[in-house]
């Protein structure tokens, strides 16, 4: 037999002494392990979420975009539909002993303003005509107070723009007139 070759003549004693310390050490070992793993899992589970707020983020973003990118355009193309509109309210009543020509002009422009309007709504561009709704300070701009007895207060009475609005968000407040309580007259 060669020195190199392991004798099978261990003592019984010798192992029950190391054997609890072993357990003990590998005990403590996967306790170890275990909150590692644990740790892993957490530091995972919070970078899916992260990634996952990212994704809905850019998402929401994208469609923003896509909705409200052309904002500005909208604003300026509107201005220029309120200008058709001013022009067209600017024209005398209509008569009927006026020249054809001036009513064929009239008729031409109101197709061309409805044909306008008809575009910008098929681009989510809606106007919105407040005469005779509650004031809303989101939604209008108040320009005017008029006393009225026809009206209840803080209800618009005239308009002297419309409302716009792009998918839904505020383009441009309306410009308005709202209705305040007549005063009450004291005597003494």
């Amino acid at each position: 037999m060669s020195d190199s070759t392991p004798t099978h003549d261990a003592t019984p004693e010798a192992a029950p002494t190391t054997e609890p310390g072993m357990m003990t050490e590998a005990a403590q070992r996967i306790a170890d392990l275990e909150a590692e793993r644990d740790n892993f899992r957490d530091l995972w589970m919070r970078a899916e979420a992260e990634t996952q707020n990212v994704r809905a983020r850019g998402r929401r973003e994208v469609e923003d975009a896509r909705q409200y990118g052309m904002q500005k355009f909208a604003k300026d193309v509107v201005e220029a539909a309120e200008n058709l509109r001013r022009g067209l309210s600017s024209l005398p009543e209509q008569h009927p002993d006026e020249p054809e020509i001036v009513t064929k002009l009239r008729d031409g422009f109101e197709g061309v303003e409805r044909s306008f309007v008809a575009l910008l709504e098929r681009n989510g561009i809606k106007a919105d005509d407040p005469v005779g709704k509650p004031f809303d300070a989101n939604l209008h701009q108040a320009m005017a107070e008029q006393p009225s007895t026809e009206h209840p207060p803080g209800t618009v009475v005239q308009s002297w723009s419309r409302g716009w609005t792009l998918n839904g968000r505020l383009l441009r407040p309306a410009m308005v007139v709202v209705a305040k309580a007549e005063p009450v007259n004291k005597t003494a």
